[in-house]
């Protein structure tokens, strides 16, 4: 997860009329599942520090997934290993009922932690600084609790343990590797991400909650020459730099100013040493935008100008190669207002709606993979940051870590107790999306 929602803490929070039947005392299930956690937390505690101290990369979360699917199995759940490369796949069937798929990344990134933890990475080039051991550990207490209220609720569970997301990979290999037709297909899914919100904050976007991304590859093809005599070259690095310029121009003259789109250039890779000039220039671009007019028009106006870019320098066309990307997530609105009609009145203040008139997180996730195959869904914002670590930081001058900093450092109770509330209070209130037509 690149970044997550900053709008909405002033935001009102939106009254709905459940769309659904609840258990006839949520207060209830809400005591039982919090006694739950208040004895389990220690352990759960360990297991994210464990799991922070152990990072794995993308399609390498062999560990983190074993942990996983033996928590699982512990519980009773019917548990496939192995699903899209690291993938964990549990089931938990309970009667006549509605099918929920509940959604935890796994991988963590290839950086460096700076955290000062005592319980800091031991693999050296790789944290957790996205939170997603947070999530492994939230999805096995969510479990636990779906567990101990099972008298509360009928239906099936399907728990899925992701890799890849980082990579935005993930999603789609587990979905290539049979997610939804070797397992029960979901009614619906849910998935939760931490931040650096104030924790005991759930964020509950209708509509659009992420922008897309599209990742490239443009290689400008030149004629290498000595640098003593530019004039015998086609010179790949001029086309670059001018490229990195003009595409700007997608952006500033081209999009519609109400829209949101963005466009970066990441990487810039050519050439050995200063006397010459090389013969082919590499660009890496990511795309951002909320909408497939926007995204349309950044991957077009980007194609135009590097293909522009070499014709007025006499050069071939460039070879443009997707590296990867995927959708915005689409929170489905019936799904988002009833949700947010249970949880307010269980979670309180903490518990904010977000209309799909404010524009979404800038950030991407490959959840929208899943939403994409026709799965009505949520995804959540779990505020992950303890109010008083905030203020100290606010009263220091300093700010907040964010996610993909080498100083995230979340509360780690907070967001699994607000998360696990979140996910087995909606599974158990019976919040629903729209009926199909």
């Amino acid at each position: 997860m690149r970044t997550f929602l900053k709008a909405g803490l002033g935001l009102i929070a939106f009254a709905s009329t459940p769309l659904h039947a609840q258990t006839a005392d949520p207060a209830a299930a809400k005591s039982r599942l919090d006694a739950m956690l208040d004895k389990e937390m220690p352990g759960l505690i360990a297991t994210y520090q464990d799991l922070h101290a152990h990072p794995e990369l993308a399609m390498q979360e062999v560990r983190t997934a074993g942990i996983l699917a033996a928590r699982l199995r512990k519980l009773g759940y019917t548990v496939t290993e192995k699903v899209g490369g690291t993938g964990v796949v549990a089931v938990l069937r309970n009667g006549e009922g509605p099918t929920v798929l509940v959604r935890a990344d796994m991988d963590a990134l290839p950086m460096a932690e700076k955290t000062g933890l005592p319980f800091a990475s031991k693999n050296p080039g790789a944290m957790h600084a996205c939170g997603h051991d947070v999530h492994v550990t939230w999805m096995i207490a969510a479990a636990q609790g779906l567990v101990t209220l099972k008298d509360q609720w009928k239906g099936t569970v399907v728990l899925m343990g992701q890799p890849a997301e980082e990579a935005l990979g993930g999603a789609k290999a587990m979905l290539d590797d049979g997610l939804l037709t070797r397992f029960p297909r979901p009614d619906y899914g849910l998935a939760a991400h931490v931040s650096n919100l104030p924790s005991g904050s759930v964020f509950i976007k209708e509509g659009a909650s992420s922008s897309a991304s599209d990742s490239y590859a443009i290689t400008f093809h030149g004629r290498g020459a000595h640098g003593s005599m530019p004039s015998e070259s086609i010179d790949p690095v001029v086309m670059g730099a001018r490229f990195v310029t003009d595409v700007q121009t997608v952006i500033s003259r081209e999009r519609e100013a109400g829209t949101f789109g963005v466009l970066t250039v990441g990487a810039f890779q050519a050439g050995t040493v200063p006397n010459i000039i090389p013969d082919e220039a590499l660009v890496k671009v990511n795309l951002r935008s909320n909408d497939e007019a926007t995204r349309t028009l950044l991957k077009d106006g980007m194609a135009r100008t590097a293909k522009a870019v070499a014709a007025m320098s006499r050069a071939g066309e460039p070879t443009i190669a997707y590296m990867g990307g995927t959708g915005a997530v689409i929170n489905e609105a019936a799904l988002a207002r009833s949700t947010n009609a249970l949880l307010k009145p269980l979670l309180g203040p903490g518990v904010i709606y977000i209309p799909a008139s404010v524009p979404p997180m800038s950030g991407s996730e490959d959840w929208s993979e899943v939403v994409n195959a026709g799965v009505p869904s949520l995804y959540l914002g779990i505020g992950g940051y303890d109010p008083k670590v905030i203020a100290g930081l606010k009263a220091a001058g300093k700010p907040v870590p964010v996610n993909h900093s080498p100083l995230f450092a979340p509360d780690a109770e907070g967001a699994i107790r607000t998360a696990t509330q979140a996910i087995v209070l909606s599974i158990v209130g019976g919040v629903r999306p729209s009926a199909k037509p």
